[in-house]
């Protein structure tokens, strides 16, 4: 009976923990946002990448399983010549598809999001330029 309850306190804990680390070149890897114009980059590729994003019974922190999602894109991109990736879909059951770019010192264009005026009483948001 401890095993069992040293078990079920021990999966929230793992579920926390991040099991991706970065490869050496992959931090100099770019993560564009979907909605950002690449026109100016070389496509390189795409990528598949999957993690588990359950334990058993448990779901995993959904923050945590893009985040590693991203890093394995990050840790791909270099192997194709591609110093740029970005989100192709979002994530379905632990497994995502990224594009591959190389873009150099290219800045990233962005696409003007779409218009929606702000409801009563409700915060209007505008992203940071890059």
């Amino acid at each position: 009976m401890r095993k069992l309850a040293l078990v079920l306190l021990l999966i929230p804990l793992a579920s926390a923990c991040t099991w991706v680390k970065m490869a050496p070149g992959a931090k100099e890897v770019r993560v564009a946002r979907a909605d950002q114009d690449l026109s100016a980059c070389a496509k390189r590729g795409e990528v598949s990448v999957s993690v588990k994003n359950r334990l058993g019974p448990y779901d995993r922190n959904d923050l945590k399983v893009r985040d590693e999602l991203e890093t394995l894109a990050r840790n791909e991109a270099p192997s194709l010549g591609a110093d740029t990736v970005q989100p192709k879909s979002q994530p379905v059951d632990g497994e995502q598809r990224f594009l591959a770019f190389s873009c150099g010192n290219a800045s990233l264009g962005t696409r003007a999001p779409a218009a929606r005026p702000a409801a009563e009483g409700e915060a209007e948001t505008y992203p940071i330029a890059d």
